[in-house]
């Protein structure tokens, strides 16, 4: 039991994906995971843990953005033994051939700050995904319908971004899609020597102005969860 998580030590697995929103959480629990029981709702952030396909899984909402990320990954893996740690979320797409209702595994992601900012100073470290995890997912996602690509992602550290000549260098340079939480999760996992991946849907476009109707994201999220679960088991 921590300050934000009020589990037990055994009621946290060893793999956990990581929703922001816990009402997510809620919802891919009870829809993906066998036996799934309520772990934590402190402060309203709320954790699951059940079973897929046999194996031992907790579902724990992160909230927005890498500050409030921070804080549940640094306790599931100092305190509860965490290993293997997957984000499952929205993102916006940057760049033309990115779709609404795509997959995008994030092999690096690039921030202008992060939580961690203070500890390399003035050193640009390369957060990037656990290649074991980015190589289990993709094959997961071949096997589905969905569309799905590989590469770096932006993370921002704010969401009404004021910063359009930003965005236009992020599109310019390759940043396949922009959210809030990947790089200090792939920190985090570099600091503790634990595997991390986002696997990301997108849920609306930058470019177009193009959003997924809210009655629609329910199907295209469950292909990114399966994706996550499929490849923390390979």
């Amino acid at each position: 039991m921590t300050v934000h998580i009020g589990a037990q030590k055994s009621d946290i697995a060893e793999t956990v994906l990581l929703p922001g929103d816990p009402y997510r959480a809620k919802w891919a629990a009870e829809t993906f995971l066998k036996d799934a029981k309520l772990v934590n709702d402190v402060r309203g952030m709320l954790g699951f843990t059940g079973t897929y396909q046999g194996n031992p899984v907790t579902i724990h909402g992160s909230g927005m953005g890498m500050p409030s990320l921070s804080i549940y990954v640094n306790e599931l893996i100092r305190d509860f033994g965490a290993k293997t740690l997957i984000r499952i979320g929205s993102c916006g797409g940057m760049q033309p051939h990115v779709g609404i209702r795509d997959v995008i595994l994030a092999m690096t992601s690039t921030t202008l700050n992060s939580p961690s900012s203070g500890i390399f100073k003035d050193l640009n470290f390369a957060p990037c995904a656990d290649y074991g995890l980015l190589k289990a997912a993709e094959i997961a996602a071949a096997k589905k319908s969905c569309t799905t690509h590989i590469g770096g992602i932006y993370s921002s550290d704010v969401f009404y971004d004021e910063r359009p000549d930003l965005n236009e260098q992020m599109t310019r340079h390759g940043i396949l899609a922009v959210e809030m939480e990947a790089a200090e999760l792939y920190n985090l996992a570099a600091r503790y020597g634990c595997r991390a991946l986002a696997v990301l849907t997108v849920s609306d476009h930058l470019q177009t102005g193009e959003a997924l109707p809210s009655a629609d994201r329910e199907k295209s999220f469950g292909d990114m969860v399966e994706i996550a679960l499929d490849a923390a088991f390979a």
